[in-house]
């Protein structure tokens, strides 16, 4: 890496914190694909890719239940949890992934020199259509519209990602998701949110055709969540050159 490349790396600089976590439910098999799809993009040498690395940290925990997915469950951990519902105090001995997430976010949330801006939990929906996020509702009105310029972004970015589908909520059964809890932990330059995809198909707009999801269009779905980055923190003008196409991940 260039000397320029590392800048945000070096001991005392100032981080600004990307953190994604993905298979929380083992049976969402489609987030992990997302995710694959982020994580291939932002270690590839694309232009865009060298750019976020150079300006963002991204930390990402691929899968939040290895258990649940090693035993082929649907929503709970080996001892029968759904962990989304135990971020608010989560055991090191009964939801360890979630104790040792938690412990990391917390411990760069208390680090002045790191500013966690992102958390984003990756999810599979079995009944809504397209790419969607959940996001929180806020008091603070600007504060609420902050929160809506990165699903806006993103709808702009990839064709199957549906802004009218997206929601903002704080329902009480969705207390214990990451989403949800972080969103009340953080202060509010950070945004806190559930990306879902369909299980099924998307729908193209001005059409009512749906187009079934193949694992290459759940992780260019994750692709376009990367480049989004790009346009939510303006950094075009860095990027050398024509942009070259996204890489085809397998």
């Amino acid at each position: 890496a260039t000397p320029s490349a590392a800048a945000n790396l070096r001991p005392g600089a100032e981080q600004k914190v990307v953190f994604i976590t993905a298979r929380v439910h083992p049976g969402e098999t489609p987030s992990s694909f997302v995710c694959q799809g982020i994580i291939d993009f932002l270690v590839s040498q694309h232009p865009i890719a060298k750019v976020l690395r150079e300006h963002l940290v991204f930390k990402i925990a691929p899968m939040l239940n290895p258990d649940g997915v090693y035993l082929g469950n649907y929503r709970c951990s080996l001892m029968g949890f759904d962990l989304n519902r135990h971020w608010a105090n989560p055991s090191p001995w009964a939801h360890p992934t979630l104790h040792g997430v938690k412990q990391l976010i917390i411990e760069m949330y208390n680090n002045p020199k790191i500013n966690l801006e992102f958390y984003i939990d990756i999810h599979a929906h079995s009944t809504m259509m397209n790419g969607f996020m959940y996001g929180n509702i806020f008091e603070d009105e600007e504060r609420f519209q902050r929160q809506a310029v990165f699903p806006k972004l993103l709808c702009q970015n990839a064709e199957d990602f549906s802004y009218s589908s997206t929601s903002f909520n704080r329902d009480a059964v969705k207390a214990g998701t990451g989403r949800r809890f972080l969103g009340g932990l953080l202060n509010d330059t950070s945004y806190c949110y559930t990306l879902e995809v369909s299980f099924y198909s998307y729908i193209l707009g001005g059409s009512n055709a749906a187009v079934p999801y193949t694992e290459e269009a759940y992780m260019k779905l994750g692709r376009n969540v990367a480049r989004t980055f790009l346009d939510y923190y303006r950094l075009n003008s860095l990027v050398e050159g024509p942009l070259a196409p996204t890489p085809k991940t397998r």
